[in-house]
């Protein structure tokens, strides 16, 4: 973490690792919070002491981080489940923390706390709480929890932003709507859509807020192209003036005054780059333009000029639906000719956005055309584009959609027919073995990065592993709700007959998995199962396993050695170009890791 001393300090380093995934300021702005996967740690801005931890996270008694209290300078709000044996009744509570030790108890409650909004005098204002299939809102009396405001029934969503000056609060979510936007409810419980996706397209993705009076100013809609929204005509100006400096970036803006803080994004900028924004539009960079911190470590900004373009696209299914998706299409190559990677989102409730993308990137810099679906199921394009899979995550609809969309670009004149292959991790993983096992027509071969083999097994197993898709909601419900019930057996036996380990005879052409030993949401033993399968019925599959690694890869050799046999393989069948020989440390980690 390093802190810059406004307006033209030095930055400075301030803390040289940490896994803490985002920084928070305090309200009186003396304290950073960082909170990490075990503990929230505390920073004093001034750099004059007072750092430490202000509590642990996660554990047995699990502590999960909310945010700064909104009212009182030093403090920290978290949820706690304390530890318990099975005889004595789960309590869930919502503590203030402060530097010193100091812990005020809010609210305890005998259901899961999943949010919370402080008042301006410090009080506990609104409560929100897991019941059943739902996420409930009371607005709180002195005493007791009154009458329920709203009901977020999965797998709708609602988030609490923080309250209005007249009592009521401000709250992002649908549980109104298809699309998420931005809601007001009164201190009476009258419930106002305030704010939704201009082009009636996309999810609500950010809100920046006003760090006084807690008033949202900026809105973030960014799920096929990028939007930030200005409440008022004043802010509207000045974003109209970073705009012209800043054209077709991804924007998110935090307010302090007088100055903002811009964080730019873009489909050819590698990480992010931040801007301090004067009153006038004026920018200035806050570090070195060309560097960036990656790993660490600073880095040179790769040249955005040798950075292929995503283009947002759209297609049509066989049933009508109109499906969106992106393509990055290899600067001074003529792509009608160009071999073609269908790379497939993970989740599979998740999304493709239209910033930079490391995979992309690195196939479009070898000359591939890449093809990034977002097909039904995928979030932030509202609740009926999500539900419209209906479960059907076999060789079915879902797969359909990646298929088509596939076609439609080789039928307009991108990509060769004869050279495309398909990649993706996780559930694009599971995707790109059922490309080549159903597909091998148009899928000359795949990569299969911790894939789940047998999808609807990995669904079942996760039922008891106490995972949570919506805080304070299990697995089964959520899943249920999305139109996948581990519970229904006859869908169960039909993702079993339709998955690529029950379909193993059937593939014609070259596979390459990566596993990860230790994976906490792909068992491994499903993986190796399936390729055991293979191999002994005589196919071409190429297995690496890291036995320490998780589902997120971490480790940055065998992130390479992914990379590399990726890259050969689609040289060997697509004809991309042979990858660079690897190093003599890069094939001993091969050597080791190669099944």
């Amino acid at each position: 973490m390093w802190l810059q001393a406004l307006p033209d300090g030095e930055p400075r380093l301030r803390l040289a690792r940490t896994d803490a995934s985002e920084l928070v300021w305090s309200r009186d702005g003396r304290w950073l919070l960082l909170p990490g996967s075990r503990q929230l740690v505390v920073l004093a801005a001034d750099g004059q002491g007072g750092d430490g931890e202000l509590s642990t996270l996660g554990g047995l008694g699990r502590r999960v981080f909310v945010g700064a209290d909104p009212a009182i300078g030093d403090a920290a709000l978290l949820v706690e489940q304390p530890a318990r044996n099975a005889a004595e009744t789960p309590r869930w509570r919502l503590l203030r923390v402060q530097p010193g030790g100091r812990e005020t108890l809010l609210h305890e409650d005998a259901l899961p706390i999943v949010d919370a909004a402080i008042d301006g005098e410090g009080e506990l204002a609104w409560l929100m709480r897991a019941e059943g299939d739902a996420h409930v809102l009371y607005r709180l009396p002195s005493r007791g929890l009154g009458h329920a405001v709203l009901a977020c029934v999965v797998p709708r969503r609602c988030r609490l932003l923080g309250t209005s000056p007249e009592g009521g609060v401000w709250m992002q979510g649908n549980p109104d709507a298809d699309l998420s936007g931005l809601l007001h409810v009164a201190a009476d419980g009258a419930v106002r859509r305030m704010d939704q996706d201009p082009r009636g397209e996309a999810d609500l993705n950010h809100v920046a807020l006003d760090p006084v009076d807690g008033q949202p100013r900026f809105l973030g809609y960014d799920s096929t192209v990028p939007q930030l929204v200005a409440r008022s005509s004043d802010d509207e100006s000045r974003l109209v003036a970073i705009r012209s400096v800043l054209p077709g970036a991804s924007l998110r803006v935090e307010v302090g005054g007088e100055r903002w803080l811009v964080i730019e994004r873009g489909d050819r900028l590698r990480g992010e780059r931040a801007w301090l924004a004067a009153a006038d539009g004026a920018l200035t960079p806050l570090r070195p333009e060309a560097e960036f911190v990656f790993g660490g470590h600073p880095q040179a900004r790769p040249d955005e000029a040798a950075i292929a373009r995503k283009w947002p696209m759209q297609w049509t299914a066989s049933d009508g639906r109109r499906l969106h998706g992106f393509v990055t299409l290899p600067s001074g190559v003529d792509v009608a000719h160009a071999p073609l990677v269908v790379s497939v989102h993970g989740g599979p409730f998740s999304l493709v956005r239209p910033d930079f993308s490391n995979d992309a990137q690195l196939l479009a810099n070898r000359g591939y055309v890449v093809f990034q679906p977002n097909f039904r199921g995928s979030t932030g394009l509202g609740l009926d584009y999500v539900l419209a899979s209906r479960g059907d995550f076999g060789n079915g609809r879902v797969q359909q959609d990646i298929v088509e969309g596939t076609r439609w670009l080789l039928a307009n004149g991108v990509g060769d027919a004869d050279r495309v292959a398909i990649v993706g991790a996780s559930f694009g993983g599971y995707s790109a073995l059922l490309g080549v096992t159903f597909e091998p027509g148009l899928f000359k071969s795949a990569v299969a990065g911790v894939p789940p083999a047998d999808f609807g097994r990995v669904l079942r197993e996760y039922q008891g592993a106490g995972q949570e898709m919506h805080p304070g909601i299990p697995m089964a419900v959520s899943m249920r709700a999305l139109g996948v019930d581990p519970g229904d057996a006859a869908q169960m036996q039909r993702l079993a007959a339709q998955s690529p380990t029950a379909n193993a005879a059937a593939l014609t052409r070259p596979v390459l998995v990566l596993a990860g030993g230790e994976d906490e949401r792909v068992p491994i033993r499903g993986v190796t199962h399936y390729v055991a399968r293979l191999r002994t019925l005589g196919k071409d599959a190429t297995f690496f396993m890291d036995a320490d690694a998780g589902h997120a890869i971490a480790d940055e050799k065998t992130r390479e050695a992914y990379y590399f046999l990726m890259e050969r393989l689609l040289h060997e069948t697509i004809d991309g170009p042979e990858p660079e020989p690897a190093s003599a440390a890069l094939q001993a980690h091969l050597t080791r890791h190669l099944r």
